[in-house]
């Protein structure tokens, strides 16, 4: 059968949202000197002003395509940049005073110079280490304590990762490519556990081109390229998951009708 449209049943399918993190401080020295990537001085490297410039604009696009009132859950890398990306893009707005809602980001998180952030009326957030940048070698790309980043964001959920030290991080090796991709569909066949139908991912570069990698195998080049593309910072891409091997899920969507109610006879017409 030619390549061309293909039809699946909805509950067989999930939205996913993927967003690289805004500019960061490691991003700015690394331009200049690659080198700098393996400096101490850019330890879970936080986002710079213009980058909080980028994370403002995504908001404005979140907000005006009604996708805040579409997204069930966000799921966040555990570190800085990807934290504060997230909260911005997909929290509850400044939080006011008296609001009967537990910040997602005390103000100036991170050296950020920001005021605080609500998680009044926005999704929950769920920290996850299956998306994070690739590991070893970068100290960019090594997380704080989870105890630190609870202090700094009391909403986000941080209850799936083990332990309060970061234990996956080591200096050397840094992780391939292919074990970066490896990752990736592990993290994808977790995702498709959770009971969420539309989810925002905010992530790195390395990952998600890591994980892009390993899909679109059986589509037609003009599709693989577009999926090896890496992420700009602040970048959203929206995509489809399809359970095609009956993975399993929800066993009907719940825009599904069963009919025949009032039951009687259902004969095929001629």
């Amino acid at each position: 059968m030619d390549k061309g449209i293909g039809l699946y049943p909805l509950h067989r399918c999930k939205t996913i949202h993927l967003v690289r993190h805004a500019q960061g401080i490691h991003n700015v020295a690394g331009e200049k000197d690659h080198s700098a990537y393996s400096s101490e001085d850019y330890f879970d490297a936080q986002v710079t002003p213009l980058g909080w410039q980028q994370v403002d604009h995504l908001r404005n696009h979140v907000l005006e395509t009604q996708l805040l009132n579409k997204v069930e859950l966000v799921i966040v890398s555990p570190l800085l940049r990807t934290i504060q990306t997230a909260v911005g893009a997909f929290g509850g707005g400044e939080d006011t005073n008296g609001a009967d809602a537990t910040p997602l980001m005390v103000a100036n998180a991170g050296s950020s110079d920001r005021h605080a952030i609500s998680s009044l009326n926005s999704p929950p957030f769920l920290a996850v280490e299956l998306c994070r940048e690739t590991m070893g070698d970068h100290p960019c790309d090594r997380r704080r304590s989870v105890t630190e980043y609870k202090a700094m964001f009391p909403a986000i959920d941080f209850s799936t990762i083990e332990s309060d030290k970061d234990v996956l991080w080591k200096p050397s090796p840094r992780e391939t490519a292919d074990e970066v991709a490896a990752r990736g569909v592990e993290f994808i066949n977790w995702l498709w556990t959770r009971k969420e139908k539309e989810i925002a991912i905010v992530s790195h570069s390395g990952f998600l081109h890591g994980l892009l990698s390993s899909f679109g195998k059986d589509c037609v080049d003009d599709i693989k390229k577009e999926l090896s593309i890496h992420f700009k910072n602040c970048e959203l891409r929206s995509m489809v998951i399809v359970d095609q091997g009956n993975l399993g899920t929800d066993s009907t969507e719940t825009t599904n009708y069963s009919g025949k109610v009032p039951q009687g006879l259902d004969h095929p017409s001629d």
